[in-house]
């Protein structure tokens, strides 16, 4: 249309010039017109570019969006209510502080200064065959503990890690004279990976949540399968499976010392079932284990027998508050999981090969809450050992039991004060026996 317009244009302009004059013009005009039809198609074609440049950015942004929707980015986790956060990690810190002050009365002789008998229950230690002495006086804040956890969700798994320290059983190199130093121990050092716990632990053997309330360090020591050592645990539910450190402990063929032989080739194998009811909690654990003993030279020995065990324990509801807490033990050649290594695991009889020894061993203890500041406990433990008296020799251990009662006073949240009377003996192969009573008081505040 617009070239028509100016054709017409054109050809009025014509008919007032000269023929020749105005053919000339009419080309001239016929390439004007021709370039801007030209101008005006490139601009449409760019027009057009632009709209669908601009619809195609449109849909981009749409699709954007509406990704951006169906996965929202993940909100920042959510601030810890206790620890503090380091990472993807939850850091914690925690122990208690735990002062104890006890009078002892031995019925065969003090032990001696810096032994652990002085600082908590060790049965195997109770002296015999000596002379009486007076009672003797130990104050000390050894038992005092800590520990640093941390706990996070790393590419999708749930880990988990803790370190444990007190100074219970390093002295360090003073005495009661000046500083009375101690050193750090290490207690508990593992890292957990879902269902994976790798470290040094409690044994799978054993059932913390059953062990009593006792201002002693183990309380119940005789009657209690008692062991931290490193392992692999895979725990499912209920039902948990390891493989521990292995260690024999062996008595000399008629004699009654101890021998630590540190030639396992197999890790300890442990199982435990455990079990939630309303009425209480109850597990059952067992334990097969290689024993084994080697030496060169004249007259070497090399002796490999197999030990087992079972453990069952219990917690159990009285009334709304009390509570009954149960555990027996028995089997053969775990003398290094029970009591404390109270009884060595075997025996060498005369040709030096390795006979496992027997023993079985318990506790009973009943809790009693007074009321929501005041609780008592009172506690009975015991240890029998089958020795084969024609390997051993007589001032082996053949049993220990012990009786404990406390009252224990919470003025404040975390805080305990408790007073605790105990009486414990030991008995030797040949009858010879003794015993000890210990009034221990003790304050200690968790944090």
């Amino acid at each position: 249309m617009l070239r028509n317009v100016l054709l017409a244009g054109a050809a009025t302009a014509a008919l007032f010039a000269a023929p020749a004059q105005a053919q000339e013009n009419t080309a001239a005009l016929e390439a004007r017109i021709a370039l801007l039809e030209a101008q005006l198609n490139a601009l449409k074609s760019d027009v057009q570019a632009s709209h669908i440049q601009q619809s195609a950015q449109a849909q981009e942004i749409i699709r954007i969006d509406q990704r951006a929707a169906a996965n929202p980015p993940a909100p920042p986790p959510p601030a810890p209510t206790d620890g503090f956060r380091i990472g993807n990690n939850v850091l914690k810190i925690g122990g208690y502080v735990k002062a104890d002050f006890m009078a002892s009365q031995y019925s065969d002789g003090d032990p001696a200064n810096g032994d652990l008998m002085r600082d908590f229950y060790l049965p195997g230690a109770i002296p015999v065959g000596r002379a009486d002495e007076s009672t003797a006086t130990d104050f000390n804040a050894r038992q005092t503990r800590f520990w640093l956890t941390t706990d996070g969700l790393i590419g999708g798994h749930k880990v988990a890690t803790r370190i444990e320290m007190d100074f219970q059983v390093l002295p360090g190199t003073g005495d009661q004279r000046t500083t009375s130093p101690s050193t750090p121990a290490l207690r508990r050092a593992f890292v957990t990976i879902d269902n994976w716990l790798f470290g040094q632990e409690w044994t799978n053997f054993q059932n913390l949540a059953v062990l009593p309330d006792t201002a002693d360090y183990v309380g119940s020591s005789e009657g209690t399968v008692f062991a931290r050592q490193a392992q692999i645990r895979y725990t499912r539910g209920p039902f948990s499976i390891a493989l521990e450190n292995p260690e024999t402990t062996v008595t000399p063929h008629l004699a009654a010392t101890r021998i630590i032989a540190d030639d396992n080739s197999l890790p300890d194998l442990t199982a435990r079932y455990a079990i939630n009811r309303p009425w209480g909690e109850a597990s059952v654990a067992g334990l097969v284990r290689q024993l084994k003993y080697e030496t060169t030279g004249a007259g070497a020995i090399g002796s490999t027998t197999v030990g087992w065990g079972l453990s069952a324990a219990a917690k159990i509801k009285v009334g709304p508050k009390d509570d009954l807490r149960l555990m027996l033990s028995g089997g053969e050649g775990i003398g290094r999981y029970v009591g404390l290594n109270f009884a060595n695991d075997a025996v060498l009889d005369a040709r030096g090969d390795l006979q496992a020894i027997s023993l079985i061993a318990g506790f009973a203890s009943y809790r009693h809450i007074w009321s929501p500041q005041w609780r008592s406990n009172l506690t009975w433990s015991a240890q029998s050992v089958d020795n084969d008296r024609s390997l051993i020799g007589l001032s082996t251990n053949k049993s220990a039991q012990s009786l404990r009662g406390n009252l224990i006073w919470t003025p404040a949240p975390a805080m305990d004060i408790g007073i605790e009377l105990m009486y414990g003996e030991r008995e030797l192969e040949s009858g010879v026996s003794g015993d000890l009573t210990r009034l221990q008081v003790f304050a200690k505040y968790g944090f």
